[in-house]
């Protein structure tokens, strides 16, 4: 092997930071993916070539799965979950909540995690067994034992907003807890969970890309990741619930309560 995945998957998400910044200083090229909410930027596409081709580089034959499309498929039993700027639309509006996110799976078990945000120069790691970090600092869960005195966060979809269930589920978890927040970036929303600024997280229609570096973030901080029915969390899966552990059951029974109430995914 001729670098640690860890290692690897650093080196490579400041180099692509370094490139978000880049980017973020200069007059903004947009295109649009069909939907007019939905952007991509310069940003995202340089990003994402820098980060496969180290990641080809490093380690030749590894399948990578990267949001802009330019990852590979190969039959190797390494996979590479790449999203090489998550929380488009912010960066898109100058607003400094976005990140790289980088995973590596070894079949279904998630080994290695990197979620950075240049702007602030937080970077977040975890590797399989080892603990999570943040700038090398260990990072735990919160331990807030209840939904009422929780501060919780979640997303809306950039696509087909009026189809997703999730205001109901806001509603209801903004007047069951401390507080909602919304800040437009999944992996750093788990990061965050992971060290404990927020209680938990849920969502709808994530992709493996979107949650893989954060799952692990919080598994190795100590928190639980499951479905709304208490199920393992599947990467790509339809829903995800995401907590310090303490405040879990608690949540997942409200949300399948919404979820019963209203007839959507669990």
């Amino acid at each position: 092997m001729s670098k640690n995945y860890l290692q690897a998957a650093v080196e490579i998400a400041q180099g692509a930071g370094k490139i978000l910044m880049e980017e973020f200083s200069r007059p903004l090229d947009i295109r649009y993916k069909g939907d007019e909410a939905d952007i991509v930027t310069q940003a995202d596409k340089r990003s994402e070539q820098f980060i496969v081709s180290r990641i080809n580089e490093y380690f030749p034959g590894h399948a990578i799965t990267a949001e802009e499309g330019t990852g590979q498929d190969t039959a190797s039993e390494f996979r590479w979950h790449v999203d090489p700027l998550d929380g488009t639309t912010n960066f898109a509006h100058q607003y400094p909540c976005f990140c790289v996110s980088i995973a590596l799976a070894q079949r279904d078990t998630l080994l290695a995690a990197v979620v950075f945000n240049p702007y602030y120069n937080e970077l977040y790691t975890a590797a399989r067994g080892e603990g999570a970090t943040v700038n090398g600092r260990k990072i735990a869960i919160s331990k807030v034992a209840t939904l009422s005195t929780s501060l919780l966060c979640t997303g809306f979809p950039t696509r087909n907003r009026k189809l997703s269930p999730n205001l109901q589920y806001y509603g209801e978890f903004t007047q069951r807890s401390h507080g909602v927040r919304r800040d437009g970036s999944a992996a750093l929303d788990l990061a965050s969970v992971a060290s404990g600024r927020f209680d938990g997280f849920w969502e709808f229609g994530l992709n493996k890309w979107d949650v893989a570096a954060g799952i692990l973030l919080i598994e190795e901080a100590g928190g639980r990741v499951s479905d709304f029915e208490g199920k393992p969390y599947e990467l790509g899966g339809p829903v995800i619930l995401a907590t310090n552990g303490s405040i879990h059951e608690e949540m997942r029974k409200v949300a399948l309560e919404i979820s019963r109430r209203t007839r959507t995914p669990g």
